[in-house]
């Protein structure tokens, strides 16, 4: 099927591409709205959709229901709430995500951390065992701790994505039922883990580091498995 011609014999594509090439957009990226874009063009609304369909369909653009149409890759944050993610992705597919980014996040951080990085790390870690401290307060804290090595990574792009996950492991996680209802026990086991991974971050060893917070995302989820 030949490309719908505008109004000077033009397929309505190439003068779609034409236009994004050569015309200013906002920092968003967001196209004018779909009748002022139609008229300077010289094409119809309905040709200008179709145009607009096979960028989309490309990756080159991306759409917003009530917001607009935008240059570029659709981001993460708009791909749908959070809670819809969740529902999506479940519980397994967290897990799986959390080992692919987390120890990476923890390598990086070996290599990148500053002196004062890590020592937010280790107050996080010390705040997650003070004592009397309920699961609630327990798990704010070791998302601190968690945060805390992601950004020492100093990698931005790597940070949204863990910000992202975090949202959704917290979604996933939220109700279910704690093995001890007034909050984790002093011995409990991420402790020990959790020292282990900011040595090694604090010692810039990056290996060390990455095997730890692997086996330490998988130990947690198999106490959340068996709870």
């Amino acid at each position: 099927m030949e490309p719908e011609p505008g109004l000077d014999g033009t397929p309505v594509l190439t003068l779609l591409q034409a236009y994004l090439a050569s015309t200013p957009l906002p920092d968003s990226g967001r196209l004018p709205p779909e009748r002022e874009l139609a008229e300077a063009l010289g094409v119809s609304r309905a040709e200008l959709r179709k145009a607009l369909a096979t960028l989309e369909a490309e990756g080159q653009l991306w759409r917003h229901v009530g917001k607009g149409t935008f240059l570029g890759a659709r981001p993460l944050a708009a791909i749908g709430d959070v809670a819809q993610l969740a529902r999506q992705a479940g519980a397994e597919d967290t897990l799986r995500a959390r080992l692919v980014l987390e120890p990476q996040l923890a390598a990086l951080a070996a290599r990148h951390a500053t002196p004062e990085q890590v020592e937010a790390m280790r107050a996080a870690m010390e705040a997650s065992r003070r004592p009397g401290l309920s699961w609630r307060g327990y798990e704010g804290q070791d998302a601190r701790l968690h945060r805390e090595i992601a950004a020492a990574a100093g990698n931005p792009l790597l940070l949204h994505l863990f910000d992202q996950l975090a949202a959704i492991r917290r979604v996933l996680t939220w109700n279910r039922p704690r093995p001890q209802p007034e909050g984790p026990p002093p011995g409990h086991p991420s402790f020990a883990e959790h020292e282990g991974i900011v040595a090694a971050i604090a010692g810039g060893e990056a290996a060390a580091a990455q095997a730890r917070m692997h086996d330490h995302i998988a130990a947690v989820h198999r106490i959340i498995a068996a709870g």
